[in-house]
């Protein structure tokens, strides 16, 4: 004798005048209930100068870098799915100059872990459902936003001067018609400067830009990441605070 399932005791002992209604809200409970169902991406920027700042990097880099792209939802969905650099050769010159390892640039571990952590979790969707799906959709979706030029064009560029942050929200809402996260560098608890650091731009799973959040378990968890040869340092960047004026590094 088959032993029915969970799901298949619940609805059989619905009413069939109400089963319709039955499978409606058991499913619906089914998909909450799943820890890796994502409904939003999280396009992540950083600005080179003041990461390499906090992490005593190296960086020649003037302009906005890929730090990834996170589900809401699920983290290091898929041990057992290995990151190959082979599968994504044709993007590797690509992902050099705007995805790279800002702490070792010649290695490909950055890239390993955005994929174990993050990617195998947004693989949950047929559109992202590959190593090379996954970070060719990041790459496409960061040259569709075009950061830097659209804070360039509105004269939010790297400068020794001070901006208010309610015009570096102010311009890239209303260009994307989507509320951003920005994230800053804090120098100290009582500091009058607040340093530009990260910026994240959300996408629905349709890739429609949507609104981000103040804050996601992906951002609590996403302070650090790992090599072989250990785990990183905190990157220590916070919500922006409104009311602190905002430093834009330019190239040392």
């Amino acid at each position: 004798m088959r032993i029915l399932t969970g799901f298949e005791y619940e609805f059989n002992h619905c009413r069939s005048a109400m089963r319709l209604l039955c499978l409606l809200l058991l499913g619906a409970a089914l998909v909450a209930s799943s820890p890796h169902l994502w409904t939003k991406l999280i396009l992540t920027h950083h600005w080179p100068c003041t990461f390499c700042s906090m992490e005593h990097c190296h960086s020649k880099i003037d302009h906005w870098t890929l730090h990834g792209l996170w589900p809401d939802n699920g983290m290091n969905c898929n041990s057992s799915w290995h990151f190959n650099s082979t599968e994504i050769e044709d993007l590797l010159d690509e992902m050099k100059e705007n995805w790279p390892d800002l702490l070792s640039p010649s290695s490909t571990g950055f890239w390993k872990y955005e994929w174990h952590k993050h990617g195998t979790c947004a693989a949950k969707a047929a559109c992202l459902d590959s190593q090379h799906k996954y970070f060719s959709k990041a790459l496409e979706l960061y040259h569709k936003l075009d950061l830097n030029s659209v804070l360039t064009k509105f004269n939010i560029t790297p400068s020794e001067k001070y901006y208010p942050f309610p015009a570096i929200e102010a311009v890239i809402e209303n260009f994307y018609g989507a509320k951003p996260k920005i994230q800053c560098a804090h120098p100290s608890k009582d500091a009058d400067v607040q340093v530009l650091g990260q910026i994240e731009i959300c996408f629905d799973t349709s890739f429609t830009l949507t609104d981000c959040e103040k804050q996601t378990s992906v951002e609590e968890e996403e302070a650090a990441f790992h090599t072989g040869r250990g785990r990183r340092k905190l990157s220590g960047f916070m919500v922006c605070d409104h009311n602190t004026p905002v430093y834009y590094p330019p190239l040392p």
